[in-house]
């Protein structure tokens, strides 16, 4: 029976918060999906959260973090497998639920190896040294003579041996040393850290077995569609579902109450269309009829903010970084350089649209999604719901691609919101129009840059004014500036030898969902920089590579605390991840050995250089590029170099430097959102396009081998490539490209 629901915004809104456990078990599906537990049986050996072994010797890793691609549910199992000593044969790794037993399950910020490389060690450190005082007591010898090797412990001076899996027993009796106890494996003995490993779903993936967010089924499961406002902000003032409710397989309508801006997490609300299937409910959708209060971003035009932005990058700002005298050194100066860059909206345009299934029974509720944060899924889920924390369970299933869009657990709320309206299990899958339309997008930003040289071409004063709409204007009304975090992404961080830097942030009011994506605002900030760096090279008549390296200057540590700098440098201690120009010079050397840099090229032909430290990694890319007579635009190759400190999968690494320099490209040459009355404009891939594989170079990485401490490797990859790519066309064509995307009509030959 077809019905219409309005549920009351006093039912969206209740909420409570409790601390809660992780269930056991498999649910019912097309495909199965393991959930994880933090113990199996009373004979299983379960040293701490992350690992059980059986009596067979079976190993079970629980992976806490979301896999997207970047290969964190194989690198950091294989951490703890590797203090272990266990055999990566024999060992299961099994998705965890949301649950903060487990620290920050937060997929995101190029942190995962870098926060849990040492738990990791130590867990699987303290299982080891316990297996091998397991032995010790059953065999009756000191313990100093037992050694864990390939999932046995072997009794040096006798040979004799036990597998792990007959001593567990004794194992789970001793207790967990602690970490000033552990004794780490020196690099040497190591067997997965720093080896290349195929990831733990390579064959499902490959063969299409593999679980996605959106291959979720469960028994009696409706279908959800939702129309939501065209304009962030909006809300439904009426709306009539008479010829919705006709389209066969429809059965109800549901109003979802609007979130009043800033949303944060929340729903944007709209209406609903539940049916037996998603292509039924999508054309119920497609007749309803809504009167929409499109709230005060009703007149909103990017074109418009974009001017405005513009104009106030060219005022005085916030002064956010500051040394020496900008002002005297920019008057005094012979020569003056003057340069404004501008970098439009994103959409993360994943292949996988933002998809959940939510299962609501009395007071609990149960989610399927692709989350990258499943502990703040289940925070805004039980809020919605009004329910405890501990009555919340999110299942994380892979995810097809992520790039921060999937942090935000906004439709995982939908989904539960709705079965509790219908009292069964619902999935609400997003259109590719819905996904580009109602995102959360990458920030739209406008930059000023002055310089000033001396006679003979030498950079004495820097001056950085950037404007942008903030991220925690999302969250939080009347937000106009940029956080520190945020301005520590290419701004206060500038890590060039220059006498003279002033750094200012402008005010920006926001008008459209912002968040984090992929590289964040590194992503116009080296845009800007290293663009700019160029144009000085240019200005002084020198090699692009031998600017910088006077502009980087001698190998050093930077002190921004000196300078009085709010910097947060990506929530890690300067101590530890110090600004280190001695390795970004050394990123770039390499980047520009590997590519050929310098190299005869043919006409209209040109290489590009940029380099930039982001999420504690050191990359530069050299790009090269040929533009035909009407502006067509080729890349036949691209060079990355990359300092992450210690690697643990080679190859992970390597892949999602190839992905960063397509999506670098995809930035550079077609991203552009723009918005019209408030509404934005693109619908899907024909006008809002991304990188295909005509366009795809050939793209060398290039690993610097280290042992610094490990850092961010999923988003470093994306900023230095947009300033390569534009620092290429101008070397081929003489054109400076400063604002994005790239105009191919600005490249035509005369």
């Amino acid at each position: 029976m077809s019905a219409i629901v309005k549920p009351s915004r006093r039912d969206l809104l209740r909420g409570a918060a409790a601390l809660s456990g992780l269930v056991l078990g498999f649910h019912v599906g097309v495909r199965r999906f393991p959930v994880a537990a933090s113990a199996a049986s009373n004979d299983n050996f379960v040293p701490n959260v992350w690992l059980a072994i059986d009596e067979t010797g079976g190993v079970t890793i629980i992976a806490h973090r979301s896999e997207m691609g970047t290969g964190i549910k194989t690198g950091l199992p294989a951490v703890l497998a590797d203090e272990l000593e266990a055999d990566w044969t024999r060992v299961k790794v099994v998705q965890a639920t949301g649950d903060a037993k487990y620290g920050d399950q937060n997929t995101d910020g190029s942190r995962s190896v870098r926060q849990f490389y040492l738990p990791m060690r130590q867990a699987g450190a303290a299982a080891r040294q316990m297996l091998e005082a397991a032995a010790a007591r059953l065999w009756q010898v000191p313990v100093a003579e037992c050694h864990a090797r390939n999932h046995v412990v072997v009794h040096a001076p006798s040979g004799r041996q036990l597998g792990f899996g007959a001593l567990v027993e004794t194992a789970a009796s001793l207790p967990v040393p602690p970490p000033s106890e552990l004794r780490l494996k020196p690099a040497s003995a190591r067997r997965y850290i720093g080896h290349s490993l195929p990831i733990v779903d390579l064959n499902d993936i490959v063969r299409g077995a593999a679980s996605y967010g959106i291959d979720t089924v469960l028994p009696e499961m409706k279908y959800a569609s939702i129309e939501r406002c065209p304009v962030y902000g909006g809300r439904a003032r009426s709306y009539d579902a008479a010829a919705a409710l006709k389209v066969r397989g429809v059965e109800r309508v549901i109003e979802i109450p609007a979130t009043p801006i800033p949303s944060g997490f929340e729903p944007l609300g709209g209406v609903a269309v539940i049916a037996g299937n998603t292509w039924s409910a999508q054309q119920g959708r497609n007749q309803l009829k809504i009167d929409w209060d499109l709230g005060p971003n009703r007149s909103y035009d990017s074109d418009a903010y974009r001017a405005q932005l513009e104009q106030t990058a060219k005022q005085p700002g916030h002064v956010v970084r500051q040394k020496g005298d900008v002002d005297g050194a920019l008057a005094a100066a012979p020569r003056r350089i003057a340069a404004d860059y501008f970098v439009p909206y994103y959409a993360h345009s994943p292949m996988e649209v933002p998809v959940a299934v939510a299962r609501v029974v009395g007071d609990r509720c149960e989610c399927w999604a692709p989350t990258q944060n499943p502990q703040g899924a289940r925070s805004i889920v039980a809020k919605v719901l009004g329910i405890p924390e501990a009555n919340v369970t999110i299942n994380v299933t892979l995810l097809g691609g992520g790039f921060g869009r999937k942090s935000k657990p906004d439709f995982i709320a939908e989904a539960a919101f709705l079965s509790r309206a219908i009292g069964a299990p619902v999935k609400v899958t997003w259109t590719r129009e819905d996904e580009i339309r109602h995102d959360y997008y990458h920030a739209i930003s406008a930059q000023h840059l002055e310089a000033a040289l001396d006679p003979n071409g030498r950079a004495t004063a820097w001056l950085h004014r950037t404007v942008f709409p903030s991220i925690q204007s999302t969250f939080a009304p009347n937000v106009l500036y940029g956080a520190p975090g945020e301005l520590g992404q290419g701004v206060t961080d500038m890590p060039y030898d220059i006498a003279n830097i002033r750094c200012e942030n402008g005010p920006a009011a926001n008008h459209v969902r912002i968040g984090w994506y992929r590289s964040v605002y590194n992503i116009p900030h080296a845009f800007a920089v290293c663009s700019f760096a160029d144009e000085l090279a240019a200005a002084a008549g020198v090699d692009p590579l031998l600017y910088l390296h006077e502009l980087i200057g001698l190998p050093r540590l930077i002190d921004l605390k000196a300078e009085g700098v709010d910097y947060p440098n990506y929530g890690a201690s300067l101590e530890t991840y110090p600004i280190d120009t001695g390795r970004l010079r050394r990123v770039l050397d390499l980047a520009a050995e590997r590519s050929g840099w310098g190299g005869k090229l043919p006409a209209r032909a040109g290489r590009g250089i940029a380099v930039h430290r982001s999420f504690l990694t050191y990359v530069a890319a050299v790009v090269q590029v040929a533009v035909a007579a009407d502006g067509t635009i080729a890349i036949p190759r691209v060079d990355v170099a990359l300092d992450a400190g210690l690697v643990v999968n080679p190859d992970r690494v390597r892949a999602q430097f190839e992905g960063a320099a397509i999506m670098g490209i995809s930035n550079a040459l077609y991203g552009n959102l723009t918005v019209r009355k408030g509404r934005v404009e693109q619908s899907n891939f024909p006008d809002c396009p991304v990188a295909r594989i005509d366009i795809a170079p050939v793209t060398h990485v290039h690993i610097v081998d280290s042992d610094a401490p490990p850092a961010g490797v999923g988003e470093p990859g994306v900023p230095p490539i947009a300033p390569a790519l534009c620092n290429a066309l101008f070397a081929a064509t003489g054109k400076r490209i400063r604002a994005l995307p790239v105009d191919p009509t600005q490249l035509k030959s005369v």
